[in-house]
């Protein structure tokens, strides 16, 4: 090592379900940011478990989302006790179901297990 050298780096954060989880915040090249990011979205994808509701997951620099993308959510048959007959019945649970999934993806907080944390550490 001769000298320093001065290079373009920037903060980047992970975002689950719109709150950053400062264990996944890395420095990054400017010029590599997009493709690091998407990595690390993919790479939650893989290992973080479903939950009741969507989890989004972004990657972002400053303040600009430069990668992301969506885990969706479990679903129970809500239809599966009804038989044939009224469709605004089927309708009505629907409808029901998709209000509590709302309620609650405002109020979810999303749990992050240690083997997420470790592959994407791992970086392959």
């Amino acid at each position: 090592m001769a000298d320093y050298q001065v290079c373009d780096l920037v903060k980047m954060d992970i975002l689950v379900a719109e709150d950053a989880v400062e264990a996944l915040t890395t420095l990054v090249y400017r010029e590599e940011a997009h493709q690091v990011g998407k990595k690390i979205i993919s790479k939650l994808k893989e290992v973080l478990p479903k939950e009741q509701f969507a989890i989004k997951l972004q990657a972002a620099v400053g303040g600009k989302i430069i990668a992301g993308d969506k885990i969706s959510p479990m679903r129970k048959d809500v239809t599966a006790k009804l038989y044939g007959g009224d469709v605004t019945r089927k309708r009505k649970l629907l409808e029901k179901q998709k209000k509590g999934k709302k309620r609650m993806a405002t109020m979810g907080r999303v749990a992050i297990p240690q083997s997420a944390y470790l592959a994407v550490l791992k970086r392959d």
